[in-house]
């Protein structure tokens, strides 16, 4: 079962469906500042797509595929952004980490805060024994907040990310328990 984790920062829950217009909201707010990376987040994001991604990574969860969170307020539940372990790898015991915060909240600790919930979730709970971070080179606040929960720069891929339809270099960090 996953539940929810918190720090001084944020809280890390699943989704609810409840969610639907914070999230639409902070997907729109952000269109210029995740969206240059990420191209699900566009200036007219859908309650549709928001009710679609919510349900998705409820199923995900159920049947261990991926584990999304929305990055919240701890105090007013305020959606920051996102984050999750996906890509699991059972047979080699690793994940990635993805994550994203809201263009209003950038700048306060948010993701590294929601990073190292994640990494804790992905080690204690699922027990995996490494997981990787990948951020292309020219995303600065994604490399930062990579060093930040110690993770380790170990290459530059060709080809390693696919967005707006092509593919992309990728840096991986990864981090191990220990580290």
């Amino acid at each position: 079962m996953v539940t929810a984790r918190s720090n001084q920062i944020v809280r890390i829950r699943p989704f609810a469906k409840s969610d639907v217009a914070n999230f639409v909201a902070a997907a729109r707010e952000s269109a210029e500042s995740v969206g240059k990376w990420l191209d699900w987040c566009h200036g007219d994001y859908s309650a549709d797509e928001a009710r679609i991604w919510i349900e998705a990574c409820r199923q995900n969860s159920v049947v261990g595929i991926s584990y999304e969170f929305a990055v919240v307020d701890p105090v007013t539940d305020e959606i920051f952004g996102g984050a999750g372990v996906n890509q699991i790898n059972t047979a080699h015991n690793f994940a990635n980490i993805g994550y994203w915060v809201r263009r209003s909240r950038c700048g306060r600790g948010i993701a590294t805060a929601a990073v190292q919930l994640l990494i804790e979730f992905a080690f204690k709970d699922l027990e995996l024994t490494r997981v990787e971070l990948v951020v292309r080179p020219e995303n600065l606040p994604s490399r930062r907040v990579a060093e930040k929960v110690g993770a380790t720069l170990e290459s530059a891929a060709r080809n390693r990310i696919v967005s707006y339809g092509k593919p992309w270099d990728g840096l991986i960090y990864a981090i191990v328990p220990g580290d």
